[in-house]
């Protein structure tokens, strides 16, 4: 059983990996809401941690390691130290100088942000490609495998609530609501209107640049996969959308560690 964690801007993604599968997962901030400091405290992560792992009926002792990915600097050594601490292993951890089966194709390899890498991994290996992995989390990501297995870059947008949350904060009049496909594009009243823009803008965004991505790779057969918090609601929409896989993150950091440990 490997434990497999993705140390996300907003939030971090645990699961339990055997066999081929993420048999459970679960997600807990990385940030604290209110003032978005980063969470640190390593007593109340490592019981959170243990909480899920026992709940799962999986001793610690059947832990056969530990893959970490992340994003967020400030906590990828808080992550690697509990491991360490508290659980006894040395965490692995993913980055663009790791056996990745692929070949990292931009132009800056340690620049790409080793989740875009992870889904990349996943993609080929449980997809096929081309492939296009659309993210939708802090920002919406487009990673794109190429023809010939290669990871070759995309685009950074940024995310749905990442987006409506300073509309909300920069005009007065506005307020919260619920990011949810609405009834009718035309709005009748100031939520109505807002629940339009919001989603209907999003999925104009998530559909055209995978559009343009879909031009440039000119291939027959273009595998386009969503994952992160919003996939589902948006992949039902999308003209472009052909899967949707919560977990493909936790999949492809698991897929490199196997093969990093060879």
């Amino acid at each position: 059983m490997i434990l497999v964690i993705d140390i996300g801007n907003t939030s971090t993604m645990t699961g339990l990996y055997h066999k081929g599968e993420i048999h459970a997962h679960f997600k807990m901030l990385s940030k604290n809401e209110q003032d978005l400091s980063l969470i640190k405290d390593e007593a109340a992560i490592a019981s959170k941690l243990r909480t899920f792992i026992a709940s799962n009926q999986v001793t610690e002792e059947q832990l056969n390691g530990i893959a970490v990915c992340s994003v967020v600097p400030g906590l990828t050594d808080v992550y690697r130290d509990i491991m360490k601490k508290h659980f006894g292993i040395e965490a692995w951890l993913l980055d663009h100088g790791s056996d990745l089966g692929l070949k990292v194709a931009v132009e800056q390899p340690a620049q790409a942000g080793a989740d875009r890498l992870a889904n990349a991994v996943a993609a080929k290996f449980l997809y096929g490609y081309p492939a296009i992995v659309v993210d939708l989390g802090t920002s919406t990501n487009f990673d794109v495998v190429n023809q010939h297995g290669d990871y070759v870059g995309g685009a950074i947008a940024p995310g749905v609530k990442t987006s409506s949350l300073e509309l909300f904060r920069r005009a007065s009049r506005l307020f919260p609501v619920e990011i949810e496909k609405p009834l009718k594009a035309i709005g009748r009243n100031t939520e109505e209107a807002m629940k339009s823009g919001i989603f209907f803008g999003s999925l104009g965004l998530i559909d055209h640049i995978l559009s343009l991505i879909i031009a440039e790779l000119d291939h027959p057969d273009i595998k386009i996969i969503a994952t992160g918090g919003y996939a589902s609601l948006f992949a039902s929409e999308s003209q472009y959308i052909q899967s949707v896989d919560t977990t493909l993150t936790l999949k492809g950091i698991a897929l490199a560690y196997e093969r990093n440990m060879k």
